[in-house]
């Protein structure tokens, strides 16, 4: 079984180790023609030259902002709807649904992004319906006070039939004698998902909580990427996308290493913290 897993060890080393020899163009001041080798070394300048920039407290805090809304509302609106499939008794009506909300899963944000540019665009259903209540439309692709929202709410809609799934399989495993007894007591169908369904989800909820931490500054690259424009940077750009547009658009390649060695190094610190929290609070644990 060892001698199997060979093949992903070689992936790994070369796909995910080996680019990391790229971190020391973070304090260097690299010039493609020199090669790592032979760049000038200059210390921090570039990490002081990040942390200078006008930009980099708003990029940050969007980072935050839009990352950590993914994490609470990525796990509050599956719980709920997890919650509310398992009190409806019509199989076939549960199973479309689930079904159904699990499907944009499947979808690369290549194909989610032509829909939610058709959803909101000015012809689009959205302002359509601003219109028949003689609303006036509006530009959401183009509002940084809107973009973020659909930021958000695309991808908790995007992603929220993973978690229901996890949640609807907790739930199954719960004891059935406990809900007996507390029909018995005469407990109603609320009274028993308050305090039979949910305390026996809570260790999972507890679980994936505490993995979400290690992916805090991960906010969305691809999806950003796709459906953001010069416009709307001010509220939707983050720190990978400010990477992709400051190393290959402005090439200022060691500055773009240092902001992302500059957010590997919190990440790789909120990872050890989730998995550290996720073992004493749930036991979970990889070794």
């Amino acid at each position: 079984m060892h001698i199997m897993l060979i093949p992903a060890v070689v992936l790994c080393l070369i796909y995910a180790y080996g680019p990391m020899f790229g971190i020391i163009m973070a304090f260097q001041d690299f010039q493609p023609y020199l090669g790592f080798l032979k760049s000038p070394w200059i210390g921090w300048e570039n990490f002081e030259y990040i942390f200078h920039l006008p930009d980099f407290g708003q990029i940050f805090y969007n980072t935050l902002l839009i990352a950590i809304s993914k994490v609470i509302l990525g796990l509050l609106v599956p719980l709920i709807l997890a919650l509310l499939l398992n009190e409806v008794r019509k199989v076939l009506f549960s199973r479309i649904i689930q079904t159904s909300v699990f499907l944009p899963y499947f979808l690369s944000w290549a194909v989610l992004g032509g829909v939610i540019f058709e959803i909101f665009s000015l012809n689009g259903p959205v302002n359509a319906l601003l219109e028949f209540f003689h609303l006036e439309p509006i530009m959401f692709m183009g509002s940084n006070g809107w973009f973020r929202s659909i930021i958000i709410g695309s991808d908790v809609w995007k992603g929220m039939g993973y978690n229901m799934i996890i949640f609807l399989a907790a739930i199954v495993g719960i004891n059935p004698s406990l809900y007996e007894a507390a029909q018995v007591d005469g407990a109603t169908r609320w009274k028993q998902m308050w305090h039979i369904t949910l305390p026996g989800i809570l260790p999972i909820v507890i679980l994936l909580a505490t993995l979400s931490i290690g992916n805090i500054l991960n906010a969305g690259f691809d999806q950003i990427l796709i459906l953001y424009n010069p416009t709307v940077y001010e509220g939707a750009d983050v720190i990978d996308t400010f990477v992709y547009r400051l190393g290959l658009f402005d090439q200022q390649y060691a500055p773009a290493a240092a902001v992302g060695l500059f957010k590997s190094v919190i990440s790789l610190g909120l990872v050890g913290l989730s998995y550290y929290l996720a073992y004493r609070y749930t036991d979970y644990r990889i070794f």
